[in-house]
C-alpha cells in the first residue's frame, strides 16, 4: 500500500508518524494537506540504509560518512545537501533534506520493501503529536488508508542535526 502511494499512521522509531512514499510527489502533497503543514517546511525522510541518500542525489563526503556511521541507525535525523530540482517537492526550496535510518530492524525491513518514506509526526500543524491511535484518528479520521496501533507511545521526536565542517550541529534536541 505504501509503495503504491497510500498514506497511513504507524509507529516509527520515535513517535507515531503519518507516512507515505517519499518518491511520490502526490503522496507527499497529500500529507502536507492532511497535516495542514507549512508548505515551506521540509519533512524527514526515513531510509533503510545510509547509502539510500544517493537516490536523492546526495553524496556525503568522507567526514560526513563517518558521522553518519556514528549516529545511524538511531533516533537522529541528519540534514544533508540535496540540490536536485527533481526533489524540490521534498526540500521545498531549502536544497537540503533530513534523513534518518531508524534502529528497529522491523522498520528497516519495511523500508526495504516500501522504499523511503516521509514520516512527519501524526498531528495537525501546531497541535501536539498523537501518542495513541485514538488521538491520531481525531486528527485524520478516515482520510488515511490504515492505522497501526502500537499502544501509547511516550517517546520524543528525533534529534535533528546538520553537519558543518565535519562537526555535528544540533538544531532540535529530541530522542537520541
Amino acid at each position: 500500500m505504501l509503495a503504491g502511494g497510500g498514506v497511513g499512521v504507524m509507529p516509527t522509531d520515535t513517535i507515531y508518524g503519518i507516512v507515505g512514499s517519499a518518491l511520490r510527489l502526490g503522496t507527499v502533497a497529500r500529507i502536507y494537506r492532511l497535516r495542514k503543514r507549512d508548505t515551506k517546511k521540509p519533512m524527514i525522510v526515513l531510509i533503510a540504509a545510509p547509502d539510500e541518500v544517493r537516490r536523492f542525489g546526495v553524496r556525503p563526503g568522507v567526514r560526513t560518512k563517518k558521522i553518519l556511521k556514528k549516529v545511524w541507525p538511531g533516533k537522529v535525523s541528519v540534514i544533508l545537501p540535496c540540490r536536485s530540482k527533481k526533489f524540490a517537492y521534498l526540500h521545498r526550496g531549502t536544497k537540503t533534506l533530513a534523513f534518518r535510518v531508524p534502529k528497529p530492524t522491523w522498520l528497516r525491513a519495511l523500508l526495504r520493501k516500501t522504499g523511503p518514506l516521509v514520516a512527519p509526526s501524526a498531528n495537525i500543524g501546531g497541535k501536539p503529536p498523537a501518542r495513541t491511535i485514538r488521538e491520531a484518528k481525531k486528527y485524520f479520521g478516515g482520510k488515511v488508508q490504515f492505522y497501526i496501533d502500537a499502544g501509547r507511545l511516550a517517546a520524543k521526536p528525533s534529534t535533528v542535526v546538520s553537519v558543518s565542517g565535519g562537526k555535528i550541529v544540533v538544531l532540535r534536541k529530541g530522542a537520541a
